[in-house]
């Protein structure tokens, strides 16, 4: 068992350890106005990135509590580090995206 402390020698590579082990099981948080078919939207949108369907149980809505925004954490396998960048270029192209995470 190693401890990652302040104290530790980092490796003598240089290397840092990756902040995500790919493959993973990585969340998206993606937001827009709620209206008619932006959840349908964004599940279109993880579709097209993806090449698969995306699970029904894989995606959860949360509306604002005043009703004017819907929040969709959607839960996706990915599989390098490249893969989850292209699909946070993608949302950020979306005009029907106003914020992601």
């Amino acid at each position: 068992m190693t401890n990652d402390g302040p104290g530790d020698t980092p490796p003598e590579d240089g290397e840092k350890k990756p902040l995500i082990e790919y493959p993973a099981v990585y969340t998206f948080k993606v937001m827009g106005l709620q209206g008619p078919g932006f959840a349908e939207h964004v599940r279109d949108l993880f579709r097209k990135m993806m090449g698969s369907e995306i699970s029904p149980d894989s995606i959860h809505e949360q509306p604002s509590s005043k009703g004017k925004y819907l929040s969709l954490s959607v839960s996706v396998y990915l599989l390098s580090e490249e893969q989850r960048r292209s699909i946070y270029e993608q949302l950020k192209k979306d005009p029907r995206v106003v914020y992601y995470l």
